[in-house]
Parts: C-alpha cells; structure tokens; sequence
C-alpha cells in the first residue's frame, strides 16, 4: 500500500508562486507513475500533471502547460508540483496520487482510473 500526504497549499495572489509536496510511505514508491489533480468546488476532478516511476517524462493539462512543472526525488519518496503565474481559475483542492500498478519507465497517465491511492488534498486559493 501507498499513503500520500500533500502539503503547501494557501492563499496566494494572481501571478504567484506556490509549491505543492506530497509525502509518501512505502519501499516501492519508485515504482509508481505519479499525478497531481486538483477538483474545484462543483466540478469533477481533473488532471493536472504527470510524471513516469523514474521522472524521466512528464505531461501537463493544457491548462496549466508552461506554468506548472511536476518533479520527484524517489530518494526522498517525494512528489511535488511547482506552480507559476498562477491565476484564479487555479483555485482548487490538490490532490496527489500513485498509479494503480506499478509503472515502467516513461509512462505517464492522466485519466483518474488509472490511478489506486490518494492523498487527502491540500487547498489553493488564487486570489486578491
């Protein structure tokens, strides 16, 4: 099993920065693809950001392509989401996850199925 924990969240204005980390437990964390999605309030869960169990690809919802930057350090067992030039429509609870198997390399996923273990999410407000 795999516990995620995300953290960095707050209120931050339009053009900011924030940082999102998401801890996680288990030996075989390197074996997992790991994503970032993030639900506003009335809306369904969308994707956000991708990375494959080794960190050598990564994709991005167009929405947030070139201001978002996923990364992981898997001696750390760490996951986190870099996000610039944020703007209000960013709004929206973060959540974390691991893949639903173990992934090889350069594979990355985006769909919500395909992802087993979540973290409990960590609010970011965009705002003036």
């Amino acid at each position: 099993q795999v516990q995620l924990v995300e953290s960095g969240g707050g209120l931050v204005q339009p053009g900011g920065s924030l940082r999102l980390s998401c801890a996680t437990s288990g030996r075989t964390f390197s074996r997992y693809a790991m994503g970032w999605f993030r639900q506003a309030p009335g809306k369904e869960r969308e994707f956000v950001a991708g990375i494959s169990s080794d960190g050598g690809r990564t994709n991005y919802a167009d929405s947030v392509k070139g201001r978002f930057t996923i990364s992981r350090d898997n001696a750390k067992n760490t996951v986190y989401l870099q996000m610039n030039s944020l703007k209000p429509e960013d709004t929206a609870v973060y959540y974390c996850a691991a893949s639903r198997f173990f992934s090889g390399i350069s594979v990355t996923y985006y769909r919500t199925g395909d992802y087993a273990y979540w973290g409990q999410g960590t609010e970011v407000t965009v705002s003036s």
